[in-house]
């Protein structure tokens, strides 16, 4: 029970509570860059979405058999070239940020050409920005965010498994449509309303982004509470 507990709890938070872009503020450039019709941000939620999963699982692989200090693979490895001791103590999450990006943009290259075979007209909609999800920051948060439940934990008992991670992630992408799909409907009313002519195009977006996120601060503690009431003291 407990964890499915913190299943829901994690993805609640990641979706509501403690949104990307909302929240954390990142994945700002296709949140402001490709929300100007609902249907092209629905299309780059789901693509984030997926991507953000792909890269999630394998960046879990990575750091749990890899990365992380003990990890199995690199000291089966090292053991062939220094002391059983210093092979069990290597310690390879200085690679994180390198390992992430290439694995992210793995992923996206795969969806690339998934879209522009079978979406072409999707594909054309998004322009630069498909290719522009490799830098999507949002992406790497998750990917770091993954690693900081594994390697930074104290009790080794409390590092997150697999399908903690990839509830954070597939979530996370959920918040993120969320999130770009709320601003999409919103700019499409915009472009009936009269704005004055320095509040135009991204100055008008980031404002409303700014409204946006004062309006999630509502979900805030909504996590702690549920937390409390399912897996009380």
């Amino acid at each position: 029970m407990s964890y499915l507990a913190d299943i829901f709890l994690i993805a609640l938070s990641a979706a509501l509570i403690n949104n990307f872009v909302l929240y954390y503020f990142v994945g700002i450039c296709p949140f402001v860059g490709v929300s100007k019709r609902v249907e092209m941000a629905l299309g780059m939620g789901f693509a984030v979405t997926f991507v953000m999963t792909i890269a999630a699982f394998l960046c879990w692989i990575i750091t749990t058999f890899i990365l992380m200090p003990g990890a199995p693979l690199s000291k089966w490895i090292a053991g062939f070239f220094v002391p059983a001791n210093v092979a069990a103590g290597i310690d390879l999450t200085i690679l994180s940020y390198i390992v992430y990006i290439f694995a992210i943009a793995s992923s996206v290259q795969f969806v690339e050409m998934y879209v522009r075979k079978f979406f072409p007209a999707l594909y054309r909609s998004f322009g630069v920005f498909l290719p522009l999800i490799t830098t999507n920051c949002a992406i790497l948060f998750a990917c770091l965010t993954i690693m900081s439940k594994i390697v930074g934990v104290d009790n080794p008992a409390d590092a997150w498994d697999l399908g903690r991670s990839l509830t954070l992630a597939i979530f996370g992408g959920v918040g993120f449509t969320i999130a770009i799909v709320i601003m999409g409907g919103i700019r499409e009313d915009l472009e009936l309303c009269d704005i004055p002519k320095p509040f135009q195009g991204v100055a008008i977006t980031l404002i409303v982004g700014g409204i946006l996120a004062m309006a999630f601060m509502g979900f805030t503690g909504v996590d702690v509470g549920l937390r409390n009431a399912i897996m009380p003291l």
